[in-house]
């Protein structure tokens, strides 16, 4: 079994690649974050990039918080590859939601996309344990998702980050993350087997 320190090393690495981006300023910024004339001009990268930089230092911090809340609330051990596996599939699913069921969108950034689908990824074998905990903030999610589908993002919200929330976003990595907690599970599982086998630690 993983330490804490141990299993929060990929998380706040995760925070640390975000801080260095952000240090990068604006320039940083307009190179990685999602453009849709330059994705449809060939600069794929962008779909995955776009996830980890931000518009400014407060919206950084949202996101660094969250991390830090998805840590201490979904404290399972993970290992680097189901990480990495797990970064790559949300931001794809976010980003490739967004350039086909959002057209009208031309720019974006910002990891809370895939962070809704993190929390769900950590969230749900909780909830299938039975952990009410875990079900309550299933559910809130839920409900938040379905408040901003309608309602859409607080105005409040908008001002402090200094750009419009996407909340498609939110959505996408929601469902990113659903889809992976009943399909990619097995697959982690079988990695994690396989591994076993190998006698890899």
């Amino acid at each position: 079994m993983l330490r804490f320190g141990q299993r929060g090393l990929v998380p706040l690495g995760l925070i640390l690649l975000c801080t260095v981006l952000q240090l990068g300023g604006e320039a940083v910024r307009v190179a990685l974050r999602f453009d849709r004339v330059l994705i449809d001009q060939g600069q794929a990268w962008r779909l995955l990039s776009a996830n980890f930089v931000h518009l400014g230092w407060y919206h950084w911090m949202l996101n660094a918080l969250g991390i830090v809340i998805l840590l201490l609330l979904c404290p399972q051990p993970l290992r680097l590859r189901q990480w990495l596996t797990r970064l790559v599939v949300l931001s794809l699913g976010v980003s490739l939601g967004l350039w086909l069921w959002v057209p009208e969108l031309a720019r974006y950034v910002g990891l809370s996309g895939v962070l809704h689908g993190l929390f769900v990824l950590g969230l749900w074998p909780q909830a299938r344990q039975g952990d009410r905990i875990a079900w309550v903030c299933l559910l809130y999610l839920a409900a938040k998702l379905i408040y901003e589908v309608m309602v859409g993002a607080p105005v409040s919200d908008e001002l402090a980050i200094g750009g419009k929330v996407i909340t498609e976003s939110h959505l996408f990595g929601a469902l990113s993350g659903l889809l992976y907690a009943l399909g990619g599970a097995s697959l982690e599982r079988r990695c994690r087997s396989t591994q076993v086998n190998k006698g890899e630690p």
